[in-house]
């Protein structure tokens, strides 16, 4: 492909962007500290990362974004409660906020040799909502500390938008990729074009909305999420009172309709969605089962204390046969507008 745009062509140097589910060495996160985005809920946030790192710590490597010491002291004595006495890794990368999926690099895999680059997209907080100079800053300090070849891309991109089957497959939304507020200078076959080549991916798909309470603009992972290479798992909300569900009805007829690489229809399953989730009375936070991240061995999926938890963790289970569901309490989480997804960066192995 001619270079049209001031950008790398990854995809014709072999890389690729690996699926979640194959081998970390580890995963990035970055500790919760921002009473502007958490509110009264900082403290139960803090406690609930504190069990998600309890429990990656088992399966692979961590690495923890702390502002200061006084914070990384916070999370090691969390820690020490949780008995984590190994494979925690700190860094003192300043941070705005905690959403490392979105302010991370993103690490590519070379098809042939498996060796590994990092790319660094412009963080702009999703549309320019909140600050995110210092979580800008963040990706490639990350590709420092692991060594690797840094490839910046003059284009406003978020992890959490991104969804990939590992064999050429992209999945991402309209309403977040194409809004205004991210990169007006190009058009959709521009922002398609921009995707294969730093990402290294074939195919786009493109879905519409995303849930009710979504300030990133409707990140897939909120959504839709590949778990295998022609398996997806979608939100759908059987309730047609709730604005949600004709946005769900959308996506989910677009799934069906989409084909893989070599024409096929893709597995569609289905997942619920929680009860409504607020903040305050008029504050509908963007509860997700399809926020779940998998890692070695395990599936961290939020859970909301309502009776769809046990439905969601029962068909994960059935999808992610050789890994454990592990359920984490988002309720003070997602007062954030974001859960265990949100939260996480993998580093592939």
């Amino acid at each position: 492909m001619k270079n049209k745009f001031p950008f790398h062509n990854l995809s014709s140097l072999g890389y690729t962007m690996p699926a979640e589910w194959e081998p970390h060495r580890g995963t990035w996160l970055t500790y919760p500290h921002n009473p502007k985005s958490f509110f009264t809920k900082l403290k139960g946030s803090q406690e609930a990362f504190a069990d998600i790192v309890m429990h990656l710590a088992k399966v692979e490597e961590v690495h923890v974004n702390v502002n200061d010491e006084a914070m990384a002291r916070d999370l090691a004595g969390k820690l020490k409660k949780r008995q984590v006495t190994k494979n925690v890794f700190w860094h003192r990368f300043v941070s705005n906020d905690a959403w490392c999926r979105d302010h991370g690099c993103i690490v590519l895999k070379h098809r042939q040799t498996g060796s590994l680059v990092a790319t660094d997209w412009i963080f702009n907080a999703w549309g320019g909502k909140y600050p995110a100079a210092k979580d800008n800053r963040i990706a490639k300090k990350m590709a420092e500390f692991l060594g690797l070849q840094c490839f910046s891309f003059p284009v406003v991109m978020e992890g959490g938008s991104l969804e990939v089957n590992g064999q050429g497959v992209l999945l991402t939304s309209e309403s977040c990729l194409l809004n205004k507020n991210r990169n007006p200078q190009y058009s959709k076959a521009q922002i398609e074009a921009l995707l294969k080549a730093g990402l290294g991916v074939k195919k786009i798909l493109w879905l519409k909305d995303g849930i009710v309470g979504d300030d990133t603009d409707g990140h897939i992972d909120d959504i839709a999420r590949f778990t295998d290479p022609r398996t997806i798992v979608t939100v759908i909300e059987p309730n047609k009172a709730d604005k949600n569900h004709e946005i769900c009805a959308e996506n989910l007829a677009l799934l069906k309709s989409f084909r893989d690489l070599d024409g096929r229809p893709f597995r569609i399953v289905t997942l619920p969605m929680p009860d409504p989730v607020y903040y305050r009375k008029d504050e509908r936070l963007p509860a997700s089962y399809a926020n779940f991240y998998i890692a070695n061995g395990i599936v961290l999926l939020p859970v909301f204390g309502c009776p769809q938890d046990k439905q969601a963790i029962s068909i994960l289970q059935k999808l992610f046969k050789s890994r454990s569901i592990v359920p984490v309490d988002a309720s003070d989480l997602i007062v954030g507008l974001g859960t265990c997804h949100c939260l996480s960066q993998q580093i592939p192995g």
